[in-house]
C-alpha cells in the first residue's frame, strides 16, 4: 500500500475510532511503528490529526461532531448489516440511500459495484459515492441539517421523488410491532415517506437496538416495507408482525 493511500486508511480508521495506538496502526497496516509515526506526522501537519501519547486521536472538533459519533455507535453491528443489505443491489441499478449511520456503512460497500445511479440527502453517503467506478450521483439537496448532514425540507423532497430506485435503503430510529417503522426528527420522517411509493424494493436497516425504541414520528408500516436487516432476531412481536405483513426478515451475522 502507497502512502498516501495508507494515510487516507488511517483516517477513515479514526473516524470509526475516534483514536488509535500507533502500535495497532503499524499491526493493522503490516508496516513498522516509525513507519505510522511518519504518517502521522504528516497528518499532524496539515491539522488533521492531534498526536496523544503512544497513539493518535482526531481533532475534538471532528471528533465530537454528533454524526460522526452515531457512525461509531453499534459499529460491528452496522457494519454485518451493510454488508448483507449491500447484497440486494447489482450492477447497474439505481439506488436510493438515506442519511442513517447504518445506511452510511451500506454505501461503503458498494464500492466493487459498476453503473450504479446512486441517490441521496446526505453528504456523506454522496461523498462516499463519488468518484467510484462509473457511478452517476445525484445529490437531493435543500436547507441541510447540520447535525445529521442531511437535507430533508420540500426541496429535497421534490427532487428525490423524480427517481425510482431500484432499491431504497432506509435507516430507522425505531420499530415497533403495532406501530411499525418510526422515527424521532419529524422532518426526517418526512423525507423518508416520499421514498415509500417510488422505490421498487424498500430495505430498512437497523440494529436490534431500535426494537426497544419508542419512535415519535411514523414512517412505514410493515406492509410497505419488503426487507428489515437487522443482526439479532427481533422480539416474537415484531417477527410476527413482519411475517403477517409479508416483510422478510434477514438476520446478519458478524462475521458477514
Amino acid at each position: 500500500m502507497i502512502q498516501a493511500d495508507r494515510i487516507a486508511a488511517i483516517l477513515s480508521s479514526l473516524e470509526e475510532r475516534g483514536s488509535s495506538s500507533i502500535a495497532d496502526l503499524a499491526a493493522g497496516f503490516g508496516v513498522s511503528e516509525e513507519t505510522i509515526r511518519r504518517d502521522v506526522r504528516q497528518l499532524e501537519g496539515s491539522g488533521r490529526v492531534i498526536k496523544v501519547h503512544g497513539g493518535v486521536t482526531l481533532p475534538a472538533t471532528r471528533l465530537e461532531a454528533p454524526y460522526r459519533r452515531r457512525l461509531r455507535e453499534q459499529l460491528e453491528a452496522k457494519r454485518a448489516i451493510a454488508r448483507l443489505a449491500a447484497g440486494f443491489i447489482e450492477d447497474g441499478a439505481t439506488v436510493f440511500i438515506d442519511s442513517g449511520t447504518t445506511s452510511y456503512w451500506v454505501a461503503q460497500e458498494l464500492g466493487h459495484l459498476r453503473g450504479l445511479t446512486l441517490v441521496s440527502n446526505s453528504l456523506e453517503v454522496v461523498a462516499e459515492g463519488l468518484g467510484r467506478a462509473d457511478h452517476r450521483v445525484f445529490f437531493a439537496g435543500g436547507a441541510m441539517n447540520v447535525d445529521y448532514r442531511s437535507a430533508f425540507d420540500a426541496d429535497a423532497i421534490a427532487y428525490v421523488r423524480r427517481f425510482v430506485p431500484d432499491v431504497a435503503v432506509l435507516s430507522m430510529g425505531a420499530i415497533e410491532a403495532s406501530r411499525g417503522f418510526l422515527d424521532f426528527d419529524p422532518d426526517e420522517a418526512a423525507f423518508k415517506r416520499a421514498v415509500l411509493d417510488r422505490a421498487r424494493r424498500l430495505v430498512v436497516v437497523a440494529d436490534h437496538g431500535k426494537f426497544s425504541r419508542q419512535g415519535t414520528a411514523h414512517v412505514a408500516d410493515f406492509d410497505q416495507v419488503h426487507d428489515l436487516v437487522t443482526e439479532r432476531d427481533p422480539p416474537p412481536a415484531i417477527r410476527e408482525a413482519a411475517a403477517a405483513s409479508g416483510t422478510t426478515v434477514h438476520v446478519a451475522s458478524p462475521a458477514g
